[in-house]
């Protein structure tokens, strides 16, 4: 009996095995910067528009500049196509969420699509949420707007 020839077999399985190995975690890997990416990027805009919003003379203006610092924080992390949705909540002593004692709590929540992930069953993009949360108090001493009783 006469061994058959297998010049060339090594080198086939190993380009195989390296194909089958290979792609999928460099996927990982690149899944997971970019949900890394997508998390930086939330987190600071939690913190700028908690403090957009805390900056402003009042509750409206502060409600446009702390949509205003997500956006523009968002695009400044390379991610200028994410969706984020903000919310803004105040414990303060009366209406006014810009006097002494009040707390601002800003939450930001938005996903970051996986890449090269096909879409599912025609749902879309498979997508990573990613929420964050900034609290900002406003001192008792420090300058702020006027109270409605003065």
């Amino acid at each position: 009996m006469k061994p058959r020839d297998e010049a060339g077999s090594a080198l086939i399985e190993f380009s195989w095995l390296a194909i089958i190995l290979i792609v999928p975690l460099i996927w990982i890997v690149v899944s997971v910067f970019e949900v890394q990416q997508g998390a930086f990027a939330t987190s600071a805009a939690a913190r700028a528009a908690g403090r957009a919003y805390a900056l402003a003379p009042d509750d409206a203006t502060g409600d446009a500049r702390a949509r205003a610092a997500v956006a523009q924080v968002l695009a400044d992390q390379g991610t200028p196509g994410q969706r984020a949705r903000v919310r803004i909540t105040c414990e303060a002593p009366g209406d006014n969420c810009h006097v002494g004692t009040s707390v601002i709590t800003v939450s930001v929540d938005s996903g970051v699509d996986l890449p090269f992930f096909p879409t599912i069953l025609g749902k879309g993009a498979a997508t990573f949420s990613l929420d964050a949360t900034h609290t900002v108090p406003i001192g008792q001493y420090v300058e702020s707007a006027q109270e409605d009783d003065e």
